[in-house]
Parts: C-alpha cells; sequence; structure tokens
C-alpha cells in the first residue's frame, strides 16, 4: 500500500493507552509513504508531542470532545483522513478502537475490517492479503484488500509495538466542523471498579476453573497472585457457578489479557477461554488430567491436585524471599 496511513491513538482524558503503539505496527506493515496519527480532544494536549514513529501528528480540538465521544470521534476521524488524503486509517481493535473506526467507516462510505492479525501488502504480483479474527476468535479468515481506500483495526496483541528509535514528527492542530448532534453519545460520568493492577495490566494472571472447587478455593489463587504482582482471573464456568465475577472472567465472553506468565489452575483449555489468554507469553497448566488441552498446549505443565501443588509454590516463594 502506498500513500499515508492515518493512525487513531487512544486515549482517556489524556492517559495514553499504549497498545495503539500496535496500531503503528499495522501501519508501518502496510508499508506506506508516511503515516500520521491523531489524538483527538484538549486534555490529549500532552500526548501529540510523544507520538513516535509517525512523520506528523493531528492534534484534534473542539468544544465537543471534552470527553470521549464516539459519534463525534469517528467525524473528526473521517474529516481528518479526508483533509490529508489519507489511504488508510488503522486502530487498536480495543471496544473504542473498533467502535470510533465503525462511525468512521460509516462517514465515508467506506469498508471496515476489524481485529487483523496479520498483513501482507500489495506486490506487482498480487493484492493485499490480510488475516483477521472472525467469530469471537473461533476462527481465522483469509481475505484480498481491493485497491484504495482501507479501514483497518488490529487485534489486540496482535502486531508488535512500532519500532520507533525515538522520532517524533511535527505536530499540527486540526479543528474538525461537527455538528450539534455528534456528541449525543458520550462519557458523561465515571464509577471507579478498580485500580492498581488490574487483569488486562498484570504480568502474571493466576487463572481458575472448575478444579478450584469452590469459591473459597480461589485464596490460595488470590495469595500466589500477591506474591507475585499479578491478578486473578477466571473461566467462565467458575462465574456460571458465582464463585467469581463477570469482570475477572478470561475468554471469549470475558477479558483478553497478555500477561508474562498466565498460570491456569485446574482449567481445561477450551477454545472459548484460549482465546482469550493466547496471547500470554508463557503458559503454566496446573491440572489433573495431562491431556487436556490447557496442558498439551502449555509451555509447562504440573500433573496433580493444584490444592497441594499451589500450597507448595507458596510456601517455596515466601521460603526464598
Amino acid at each position: 500500500m502506498s500513500g499515508t496511513v492515518l493512525v487513531v491513538i487512544e486515549h482517556d482524558r489524556g492517559t495514553l493507552d499504549e497498545v495503539s503503539w500496535q496500531a503503528i505496527g499495522l501501519a508501518q506493515e502496510c508499508s506506506a509513504n508516511a503515516i500520521h496519527a491523531v489524538v483527538i480532544g484538549d486534555d490529549a494536549a500532552q500526548l501529540a508531542g510523544l507520538i513516535p514513529g509517525v512523520s506528523t501528528t493531528h492534534h484534534a480540538r473542539h468544544d465537543a470532545l471534552s470527553d470521549y465521544a464516539p459519534e463525534a470521534w469517528g467525524d473528526v476521524i473521517a474529516q481528518l483522513s479526508s483533509h490529508i488524503g489519507a489511504t488508510a486509517i488503522v486502530a487498536t481493535g480495543t471496544d473504542r478502537g473498533n467502535e470510533v473506526l465503525a462511525h468512521a467507516a460509516a462517514a465515508l462510505d467506506a469498508v471496515f475490517v476489524s481485529n487483523v492479525v496479520a498483513y501482507r501488502p500489495s506486490t506487482d504480483t498480487g493484492p493485499a492479503e490480510l488475516t483477521r479474527v472472525r467469530w469471537g476468535g473461533s476462527l481465522l479468515e483469509h481475505a484480498t484488500v481491493a485497491p484504495g481506500f482501507s479501514i483497518m483495526s488490529a487485534a489486540p496483541h496482535a502486531f508488535a509495538a512500532a519500532e520507533t528509535n525515538n522520532e517524533y514528527g511535527q505536530i499540527v492542530e486540526f479543528t474538525p466542523t461537527l455538528s450539534d448532534t455528534a456528541p449525543r453519545t458520550r462519557v458523561a460520568d465515571r464509577i471507579t471498579l478498580a485500580s492498581g493492577i488490574t487483569l488486562q495490566t498484570a504480568p502474571v494472571v493466576v487463572s481458575g476453573g472448575r478444579g478450584v472447587g469452590s469459591a473459597e478455593g480461589f485464596a490460595t489463587l488470590e495469595a500466589l497472585a500477591d506474591l507475585l504482582g499479578g491478578a486473578v482471573g477466571c473461566s467462565r464456568v467458575v462465574t456460571n457457578q458465582g464463585w467469581r465475577p463477570h469482570s475477572d472472567q478470561v475468554g471469549q465472553t470475558g477479558k483478553r489479557v497478555a500477561p508474562e506468565l498466565y498460570i491456569a489452575c485446574g482449567i481445561s483449555g477450551a477454545i472459548q477461554h484460549w482465546i482469550g489468554m493466547q496471547a500470554a507469553q508463557r503458559i503454566l497448566a496446573i491440572n489433573l488430567d495431562k491431556d487436556a488441552p490447557m496442558v498439551t498446549k502449555g509451555d509447562y505443565a504440573v500433573i496433580g491436585d493444584l490444592h497441594e501443588i499451589l500450597p507448595a509454590i507458596i510456601a517455596e516463594l515466601q521460603r526464598r524471599r
């Protein structure tokens, strides 16, 4: 792909979501002549000069952009794309990224391809090709890309963060034209549900399944997670049993995590769960069944009763400290 690629940099009231670097990684895969970025809202002012690996960062300002407003953000991106003559728009396939790109695609009457995991640019002998996740991660779709304008989101953790060499481009102010109805859907208030380490930021996730046996059984998992500076997750069957809240669920219908280490305790490893944690750098499975999918797919496995193994691991960690 030649031309200019516009990358949407995701943030929340000026707090950068670093998964945006992965979107820049996809933009670089597109082999663009130039990569531009956009940050939206007054509270993004401090971010505008911190976006490496792009030739230009556009800072969009408007009274209607005081907080996240998906329709308004989509209008901004559509207008800016036309203004700079972009040949593609990319973002990371988070909830916000996909939502905003969907609005931009509607405004531009363009096709939007979500959750791309691989991209090969066009050559003299053939069109561009991509692979994307479908059906909640249960299948992969291979497709060719028609020449012309493209809108794509990068599946989280599918692309390496951009190689940037700490080079920063120029900053350009952009003032969109927004209707009075553009910010009709927007964040109006916030309630803090969690602080500190969360499932999606933890370097270690200790996750439990049916094999934990009860809500009380998770006390051992919590103790191990505390020692490792991690967080506790669970499978869907655990939330169905009422042992843990849905906010702790990892999987197709829960959260997707990418820790340095994922410790799966008593989890069989069905595809629905695997989808949520397959981006983990290392997987340790603790299970009674040596043939469980989590055991056969994991990097390491301990075959045995988790209620004996976890206390032994905790005791050894405490002894070494």
